[in-house]
């Protein structure tokens, strides 16, 4: 059962004082965040890496692999690329694998230390982060993670991260286990049915962040959601 954020809802959704927002953001002793769409707006980087990697196999595979790359952004590169060779006609062999991996995260590292933030979340996240605990969960490799956090000075904002391979709903459950904070003192920001289900796992609340590539997704989500953190 995902706990509802009620009083969020009203705010977010209704136009509140930003003041009334911060407060119910600011109730939480921990928040876990995941990061591409909710920290950067760095989507498209990772949807136009996997076009190019299997751009010469047409355009109707760029275009089964963009649909299912937008509506599972939460999930590892280490399980779509399996299945998009296999969409290809591709052998998935470890070999194969690594190698495309290898070769994304080339694609994407720069890409995502140079797209812009989401409006508003890199003041928040300086400006609490010695308030409330922050935990980061990606989908993105840890030493990836931590290669762009280190180049973005937002490292040490963060207690723990957490990166593929691990689930994300492993590592909520992990970093629930480890802090032993209840879990109504827990929210997810997250802008996947990955990020929802993984809270919803591990009865955390959760706040979607909204954007043009999710909202397809999520059109029967009547749960608290923003747009940007500006009114925070």
């Amino acid at each position: 059962m995902i706990i509802h954020l009620h009083t969020a809802v009203c705010i977010i959704k209704y136009g509140f004082a930003p003041d009334q927002a911060l407060e119910i953001l600011n109730s939480y002793k921990l928040i876990f965040w995941d990061f591409d769409g909710v920290i950067k707006d760095s989507i498209e980087v990772k949807t136009q890496a996997f076009i190019d990697l299997f751009k010469t196999y047409g355009l109707d595979i760029t275009e089964k692999i963009r649909n299912h790359h937008e509506s599972h952004g939460g999930m590892s590169r280490f399980d779509k690329i399996p299945l998009y060779l296999e969409w290809a006609g591709l052998e998935s062999n470890t070999c194969c694998v690594n190698d495309l991996c290898n070769k994304f995260s080339q694609l994407v590292i720069r890409g995502v230390i140079n797209a812009s933030f989401v409006s508003g979340a890199e003041f928040y996240l300086r400006k609490n982060c010695h308030k409330q605990i922050f935990i980061l969960v990606s989908a993105t490799p840890y030493h990836e993670l931590k290669q762009i956090l280190h180049a973005l000075n937002l490292f040490e904002c963060f207690v723990d991260i957490y990166g593929a391979p691990t689930q994300k709903k492993d590592a909520i459950s992990m970093a629930l286990e480890a802090k032993r904070i209840d879990t109504k003192d827990c929210l997810m920001i997250g802008d996947s049915k990955e990020d929802y289900h993984a809270a919803k796992e591990n009865d955390v609340s959760f706040l979607l962040r909204r954007h043009s590539t999710n909202s397809r997704v999520f059109l029967d989500y009547d749960g608290p959601f923003v747009n940007d953190f500006n009114a925070l």
